[in-house]
């Protein structure tokens, strides 16, 4: 009986135990590692309580002969009492020991490592009421981390990346974007993205192309932290090192527009990189953006459709598409019109509206940016391992167009008997000068020989005449800068100039001929001769403007500009047909 009553009293203590394990580990989880350890220690002695119980109130052996002394039966009933007082005073023992543990413990469950926290405790994150100070005071960005409530955040998922130009440094769960719901917290850690950036200037100014010396505008590359005070006009670049391409007085000056003509340049702008030892020896921002900034100019020859697209937009898609919008323009010499004009492709390119480098007086900070655009030969983009080292092409910037302006097609329409489909021909017509003379017996013999002819002017807005373009199958035009209007038409078209009397040969077939090969366009190009232009009206034939077209190029753009680009054509139908033939079999191919 006393043995059944040891045995409950053990029971009642091994009980007590786990139950006071689980209530100080449970109650508000505070350890994990306490509350397991408890456990295991109450089976510990469990499984010795039972193992003392069963062996001591199994029966006794039966009693030995008449005779035998009794003093060995004593002694073993001493011996069954005295382990089960000893294994209650044990569990008594341990119960006190893991109960003080367990108070002690509280004191440190938020900061030890080995607690579980289901209220989320983040590693090295300030609260959202918290601000990391910047070490020279300026404002700082917010970033949004996303947690999940039963995932704890490793440390390197939560601290900021190093800023780098030209990637974006974003600090975000990429698997669990933000949802508001009752499952997540969004944490708001403020920090300073660009103080920790290794700073680094690359500049882009010494390259030389013998055909196109404009081609080669100057550009740097900055990475870590900059500071643009358009007031100043100058990049402040925090460059401890102080190394860089910079004069005397730590600065670095270039006009950012992307043609090198040294007649244009004194027009645009000039900014200024200066490198600065630490943030406190620039000016405080007022405002910063989590992604880099590219400073151009819209100065030169804009407004002219060429220029506009080999000037300005060709060089800021090839400098600035893998960016995906996420990046801050800055324009100089601010053209309100051009900016309204091409809003469709600058947004393509940026999701953050144009800043007017002119207008604006806030410091604004970056992790990193650009002052200048690369650019290749006109309407051409080809490999190199510095201006294109991602390797875009003139079909990329097509492509870009079609999707900026919404242009449904990217191939032309399949012709033939069965499909009983006409070929579109677009036909531009000029007003000024390089007119074509006899436009409309022309459309009639293009009409003649089986195509859909609509004759437009290039012009207006942007978007209603790149859609017209991107309706043909062939664009017919004499040489100038309605051909451009080629970059809208649908990859393997037919692109059809008609070139000026003059020896006009090279300009031809590098501004719009090979441009054309790079779009994977079909092309073909009549040469007008000298009873095809009015300059047989103005000059005698035995002038050099007959007889050594050469020596009008000789004089330089001026002599180009009043002679060659001021005479109107008039084809001979008869000689232009085959031309025509030419352009109708290679649609068809």
């Amino acid at each position: 009986m006393k043995a059944e009553q040891d045995n409950s009293i053990i029971k009642y203590a091994l009980a007590t135990t786990r139950l006071a394990c689980a209530v100080r580990g449970g109650e508000r989880r505070e350890s994990v590692v306490a509350a397991r350890a408890c456990w295991v220690l109450g089976l510990g002695l469990g499984d010795r309580s039972s193992m003392a119980s069963t062996a001591y109130t199994r029966p006794s052996k039966p009693p030995g002969p008449v005779g035998e002394r009794r003093q060995p039966r004593l002694a073993k009933e001493l011996g069954r009492i005295e382990p089960k007082k000893l294994g209650i005073g044990l569990v008594a023992g341990c119960c006190l020991a893991l109960l003080t543990y367990i108070s002690f413990a509280r004191l440190f469950a938020i900061y030890s490592p080995v607690f579980e926290s289901s209220s989320l405790v983040v590693k090295n994150v300030p609260p959202a009421s918290m601000t990391v100070p910047s070490t020279d005071g300026v404002p700082v960005q917010e970033e949004k981390i996303v947690v999940d409530e039963e995932k704890e955040i490793a440390k390197d998922e939560v601290e900021s990346k190093e800023p780098s130009f030209p990637e974006d440094a974003k600090i975000e769960d990429k698997e669990e974007p933000f949802q508001e719901s009752e499952k997540e917290v969004a944490v708001v850690a403020k920090l300073d993205v660009g103080a920790t950036a290794e700073a680094k200037i690359t500049c882009d100014e010494n390259a030389v192309d013998e055909g196109f010396p404009y081609a080669r505008p100057s550009v740097c590359e900055l990475t870590g932290e900059v500071r643009i005070s358009p007031t100043e006009k100058t990049m402040f670049f925090v460059n401890p090192s102080g190394a860089g391409p910079f004069d005397e007085n730590g600065e670095k000056k270039i006009r950012p527009y992307a043609r090198k003509d040294t007649f244009l340049l004194p027009g645009v702008v000039e900014v200024t990189i200066k490198s600065v030892p630490s943030g406190s020896a620039a000016p405080e921002c007022a405002r910063r953006h989590e992604v880099p900034a590219v400073v151009f100019s819209t100065a030169g020859y804009t407004d002219n459709f060429f220029h506009d697209n080999t000037d300005v937009m060709i060089p800021l898609f090839l400098s600035t598409a893998h960016f995906a919008g996420e990046v801050q323009f800055l324009i100089t010499n601010f053209k309100p019109w051009w900016v309204k004009k091409y809003t469709p492709l600058l947004k393509k390119l940026s999701n953050y509206e144009v800043i007017n480098f002119e207008k604006e007086e806030a410091v604004h900070c970056f992790p990193g940016g650009q002052l200048g655009l690369y650019r290749d030969r006109d309407l051409i983009i080809g490999p190199h391992p510095t201006r294109n080292p991602r390797n875009y092409t003139m079909v990329d910037y097509n492509r870009f167009l079609r999707r900026a302006y919404g242009l449904p097609r990217d191939v032309p329409a399949v012709l033939g008997e069965k499909t009983g489909t006409r070929p579109k021909m677009l036909m531009i017509e000029r007003k000024g000068t390089r007119k074509l003379l006899n436009l409309h017996a022309v459309a009639a013999l293009c009409e003649q020989l089986g195509f859909d002819v609509t004759v437009s002017e290039a012009g207006g807005e942007v978007r209603e005449f790149a859609e017209k373009v991107n309706s043909a199958d062939v664009l017919l035009a004499v040489h100038g800068a309605g051909m451009t209007n080629q970059i809208f038409l649908p990859t393997g078209a037919v692109l059809v100039q008609i070139v000026p009397w003059g020896k006009m040969d090279w300009m031809a077939t590098n501004f719009y001929g090979q441009p054309a090969r790079d779009m994977q366009l079909r092309y073909v190009e009549y040469y007008v001769s000298e009873e095809e232009t009015t300059l047989k009206h103005k000059y005698p034939r035995d002038h050099y403007v007959f007889k050594d077209p050469m020596a009008i190029h000789a004089q330089g753009w001026p002599g180009i500009a009043e002679i060659i680009m001021k005479q109107d054509v008039e084809v001979n139908v008869t000689r232009f047909k085959p031309f025509l033939l030419q352009a109708l079999d290679q649609l068809q191919d």
